[in-house]
């Protein structure tokens, strides 16, 4: 059974993974190579489909592969013209706030929102919905990543 901790411990994951991202904007090649790792550990592409839908995608809604991925965190692919690298803000600090978390033997769905601290200062929150898949080595990877600006109105 997946645990509550091991979902927690993979959403601090994420978000230390973005965070290092961003703080390596200004070297191009560290920085594309981190948000390749950071895919490569916890998007589940290597065994199968992942449905990530970013917030900041219109054109190329749907990330279906791991290069429309990375190209989502680091921007500069020209397959991928309205990326700007979300990851480049660069974010200081990200925290999940989890409206709840189910639990199952091999996959846990996580929805709630996370916030965003910019090192401008300013947060920005994002909902999300997570899923998880226990992987064959028992690492959790996503392969649900839908994530959107709250309703406005």
């Amino acid at each position: 059974m997946i645990t509550k901790e091991e979902v927690l411990q993979a959403q601090k994951t994420w978000a230390d993974g973005v965070i290092r991202i961003g703080s390596l904007m200004d070297d191009r090649d560290a920085c594309v190579k981190a948000a390749e790792e950071h895919v490569d550990t916890l998007y589940n592409f290597q065994n199968g489909p992942v449905l990530f839908k970013p917030t900041r995608a219109k054109d190329t809604q749907f990330r279906l592969n791991k290069e429309s991925a990375v190209s989502y965190f680091v921007g500069g692919n020209e397959r991928y013209a309205e990326d700007t690298g979300f990851a480049l803000e660069p974010w200081v600090n990200v925290e999940f706030e989890n409206a709840d978390i189910i639990l199952d033997e091999n996959r846990a769905i996580a929805m709630g929102n996370y916030h965003f601290t910019a090192k401008a200062g300013y947060t920005k929150k994002v909902e999300y919905t997570f899923g998880y898949a226990k992987s064959a080595d028992g690492s959790l990877k996503i392969d649900v990543h839908h994530s959107s600006a709250p309703f406005s109105g």
